[in-house]
């Protein structure tokens, strides 16, 4: 038996050895197919499985954050929304930032947590954050209905809510969430193998990002703060998606095609990145988890 371990030790070294910096076999990918959707299925139903509420955090932690943010920013700061229902302009981008969020933090942990089973089994190792992105639209379809339960009701009570033709642009948006995700998630697990503090830093990180990311105000709030160096919202991706979804479906605010195309254009970049900081990560990686 230690034979044959050491054995497919072995193998695994080899094959690693052998593999391109940016080489991913798709037809491999596909044919683990099953076991990527075994992975969404435990990601999915262990998050709250132990818990008395269960499913019930779906809709809990988006509706609470959602009513505190109207308190806090709505009521108490008086922050501009351009007109939108304030419950309803918060709870568009917290929708939308959850996933992205979630993405982030959870593939990041790819390779601490999942240490033990790439040390014995092999199977291609971007199905277990595809199956993390994949589980978190679970996630997002469950809180994209909560959204759309309190959308139509300030739709069918007057509120001010204006849909237009780029709500289905949703996909699109969605696409490049789960590319922002996915890349920036691969880059700081690869970097977590290295350099652990990451992972205590990341929750901060990302909370920081959330409130640079037009989520609780309008991008065109920036306007009058940056002036000429208005630019600097490019740097952001995610701004561009949420304040489009918002546009979309309420109507209001900004929208910046430009943005969104450079946000497009930047997942791109980040996911061709991330898979390939992964891919030379993999090769070694038990000599430093």
């Amino acid at each position: 038996m230690s034979n044959f371990a050491g054995t497919m030790n072995q193998e695994l070294k080899t094959y690693n050895s052998k593999r391109a910096l940016f080489d991913i076999n798709f037809k491999e990918f596909w044919s683990y197919r099953d076991l990527l959707l075994l992975f969404v299925k435990r990601d999915f139903v262990s998050i709250y499985k132990q818990t008395i509420l269960g499913p019930l955090w779906f809709f809990i932690q988006p509706l609470m954050t959602t009513i505190m943010f109207t308190i806090v920013f709505g009521s108490i700061a008086n922050i501009k929304v351009d007109g939108s229902p304030r419950f309803l302009f918060y709870l568009a981008g917290i929708t939308m930032w959850n996933y992205f969020s979630e993405c982030v933090l959870k593939t990041s942990k790819t390779f601490i947590e999942n240490a033990d089973i790439f040390g014995k089994v092999y199977f291609p190792r971007l199905v277990m954050p595809s199956s993390i992105v994949i589980s978190n639209l679970l996630r997002f379809g469950v809180q994209f209905f909560l959204f759309i339960i309190f959308y139509s009701y300030y739709f069918f009570t007057g509120g001010n809510v204006n849909p237009n033709s780029y709500a289905f642009l949703l996909p699109v948006l969605i696409l490049i969430m789960a590319f922002l995700g996915l890349g920036f998630g691969l880059i700081i697990s690869s970097l977590t193998t290295k350099y652990r503090d990451l992972q205590f830093l990341m929750g901060f990180i990302i909370q920081l990002a959330m409130y640079g990311s037009a989520i609780i105000y309008p991008i065109s709030s920036l306007e009058s703060i940056l002036g000429e160096h208005f630019w600097l919202t490019y740097l952001n991706p995610v701004i561009y998606i949420i304040e489009t979804f918002k546009y979309g479906f309420l109507g209001t605010g900004t929208l910046d095609l430009t943005g969104l195309a450079i946000s497009f254009g930047f997942s791109v970049i980040i996911l061709f990145l991330g898979v390939l900081t992964f891919n030379k990560v993999e090769r070694a990686f038990m000599d430093t988890v």
